[in-house]
């Protein structure tokens, strides 16, 4: 296709990624809050509940990533996403208003759901509607909301931190919670103006109004020539789509790929550095006012680097990237774990730590979404890519819960370097197994994954 229309194309992709803005905004503005919320709830120096605080939201997104899958072939991708916009704002509002440990446990929990519903739907969404040969950089813009979410609670939390410590106990870090309302609120209303998903249209039979949003992107030419792919790829699948195909002998090869690359983003270890920024910053040496600020530097150089992800990964191609990213973490992780064990303190270690976020925001971050959002059928993508979604946040569920343990018991020199190991494996099966997907169709795709 030689041309498309930019402002509608963008523009739809633009409101579903707001999905991955609150995403990013919600699961980072815990790590701001947590110092003042446990005083506020009085359960400092209680690990279990601290832990439990810290861990809630991710068992929601292990319920809303497995629901999303179902919802989204039965309901619509477009419903779905409304209705993740509407818990998401629901619940910005909730966590901080109320004023005992129970309900703020349930309301984070509820959160977690929309957080689950919204890292796979927004992603799949945008790789259905976009073309072949943008798909990649449209994907990717899913991050860097993700990105822009996570930026801005690092800086609402820095801006809303003060000397008075009455209101950085009572109020600060309800208003930490309460600001994800606003841009909530925006993706609710956005949300009600775009299309659903031609792909979902064609698989329900809908053709006319697939045929009508193709069209608007990138002409009749183009719908023609989508519909009739997707008919023939449709046409050569009799069997039913579902769990019970996703797990059958001829999508294992696919599916093995999809939950390794979703598990590994994880399992490398840099989300650990968003969540536990204060632990990892204090033991550099750094005091509190310091680490906030430190916190906000990681931030900015994870949102200019997926600038770099977003240019390159329709250049480098996916295959590229993920093998920078693993390969880079493994040798930075390496080096930042001895300078650990040799209490190294000061801008050398931030210097590492951005490093670290550098070359994840412009490979493993943003690559996962777009190989997830693409490597799966049509007939199984909606169950699939919940269901590496679903993986994806039992990796970051096991690794934020471990990482204390491991820290307390190896030290952080030890950690870092476990998760220099695990990069290297992860090296070794993206140059063994890991195909290429840049420039293809995605029934090209499904022909040459699925055997």
């Amino acid at each position: 296709m030689k041309s498309y229309n930019k402002g509608f194309t963008y523009f739809i992709c633009f409101v579903s990624a707001m999905g991955g803005l609150l995403f990013g905004y919600d699961w980072v503005v815990i790590g701001g809050a947590k110092i003042f919320y446990e005083q506020y709830f009085g359960i400092v120096g209680n690990p279990a509940m601290q832990g439990l605080a810290m861990s809630i939201a991710l068992a929601g997104c292990l319920v809303g990533a497995l629901a999303a899958g179902v919802l989204a072939d039965r309901l619509g991708r477009k419903a779905l996403l409304i209705v993740s916009a509407f818990i998401f704002a629901t619940t910005a509002y909730g966590t901080g208003a109320f004023d005992s440990f129970t309900p703020f446990l349930i309301i984070r929990f509820l959160g977690g759901i929309a957080i689950g519903i919204a890292s796979g739907l927004s992603p799949m969404y945008i790789a259905e509607v976009a073309p072949t040969a943008v798909r990649g950089k449209l994907v990717s813009l899913n991050q860097l909301t993700i990105v822009v979410g996570i930026l801005s609670a690092q800086i609402v939390n820095w801006l809303l931190v003060s000397d008075d410590t009455t209101w950085n106990i009572g109020t600060a870090w309800r208003w930490m919670f309460w600001a994800a309302a606003f841009p909530a609120g925006v993706f609710l209303l956005l949300a009600l103006f775009i299309p659903e998903s031609p792909r979902w249209l064609a698989m329900k039979g809908k053709n006319e109004k697939a045929f009508a949003t193709l069209s608007k992107i990138g002409g009749k030419e183009y719908a023609e020539s989508e519909i009739r792919a997707f008919e023939e790829a449709e046409a050569q699948k009799q069997s039913q789509g579902g769990l019970k195909l996703l797990f059958s002998k001829s999508y294992r090869q696919v599916l093995i790929i999809g939950i390794v690359v979703a598990m590994f983003q994880q399992w490398c270890g840099t989300n650990v550095i968003f969540n536990y920024a204060q632990e990892i910053f204090q033991s550099a040496g750094y005091d509190v006012d310091n680490t906030f600020i430190n916190i906000v530097v990681t931030g900015i150089a994870n949102l200019v680097f997926t600038f770099v992800a977003i240019y390159t990964v329709d250049r480098l191609g996916r295959r590229a990237l993920m093998l920078i990213g693993a390969g880079g973490l493994a040798g930075i992780y390496a080096i930042l774990g001895l300078c650990y064990y040799m209490e190294v303190s000061g801008v050398m270690m931030v210097a590492l730590v951005v490093l670290a976020i550098a070359c994840y925001a412009m490979s493993l971050g943003p690559v996962t979404w777009v190989l997830l959002s693409e490597i799966f059928p049509n007939r199984v993508r909606a169950v699939a890519v919940a269901t590496g979604t679903f993986a994806l946040w039992v990796a970051s569920c096991t690794l934020t819960y471990t990482f204390p343990f491991l820290n307390a018991f190896l030290g952080t020199s030890g950690t870092f370097w476990i998760y220099a190991v695990i990069c290297t494996l992860g090296f070794l099966f993206f140059w063994l197994r890991l195909p290429e997907t840049k420039g293809k169709s995605l029934e090209q795709l499904e022909d040459e994954l699925v055997k």
